[in-house]
């Protein structure tokens, strides 16, 4: 994606502060990266306004993976090319991979214990918060239009109650979603 002329008022960050905001979201990641990522990168970094963000995630979320590791590398690549993108990546993964491992290891010894499942159930529920509520402060700062609104209730409509399969979803609203843009310029 390019910058928009609201970028030429926002400072880049440079490969080091790329890195250390990349390496403190993937610290702060437990039970979903999401919310932590805007709020670091829209709020507090201020490297991209709400609606880059969104659709930065968007587009991660539609390519294979995990969203949050897309939006990483073009959010890198889009400040620094490759490097960007590497950095970006590499700062993102390193921690939570030694720390499940570790955890990993840990859990393997204790998962008898009654309260160590009751803890995880905790935390299930605590992540699940944390993503609605990401989900409820996009939604409100970005002023959507009534058709951006239509297409995310089709979306979920057909993924979270009918169970349609999001590749399934996401083939049919995006086509349907380009043709829409389309005929509105014309």
């Amino acid at each position: 994606m390019s910058p928009s002329q609201d970028d030429e008022t926002r400072p880049a960050p440079d490969l080091v502060q790329l890195f250390s905001g990349f390496l403190t979201l993937g610290l702060l990641g437990f039970g979903g990266i999401a919310p932590w990522a805007r709020h670091i990168i829209v709020e507090r970094r201020n490297w991209l306004s709400e609606s880059e963000y969104a659709q930065f995630i968007g587009i991660g979320q539609v390519l294979p993976g995990s969203n949050t590791v897309n939006a990483a590398i073009l959010i890198g690549q889009r400040f620094h090319g490759a490097i960007g993108a590497s950095i970006a990546v590499t700062a993102l993964l390193i921690m939570p991979v030694l720390l499940v491992v570790v955890l990993a290891l840990l859990y393997g010894r204790f998962a008898e214990i009654s309260e160590v499942c009751a803890a995880l159930a905790a935390s299930a529920a605590a992540a699940a918060g944390l993503v609605i509520g990401t989900a409820i402060k996009m939604t409100v700062r970005l002023r959507l239009t009534p058709t951006a609104v239509a297409f995310g209730g089709a979306a979920f409509l057909a993924s979270g109650l009918l169970n349609v399969p999001l590749l399934v979803t996401i083939g049919v609203l995006v086509p349907l979603g380009l043709v829409v843009k389309l005929w509105r310029r014309q």
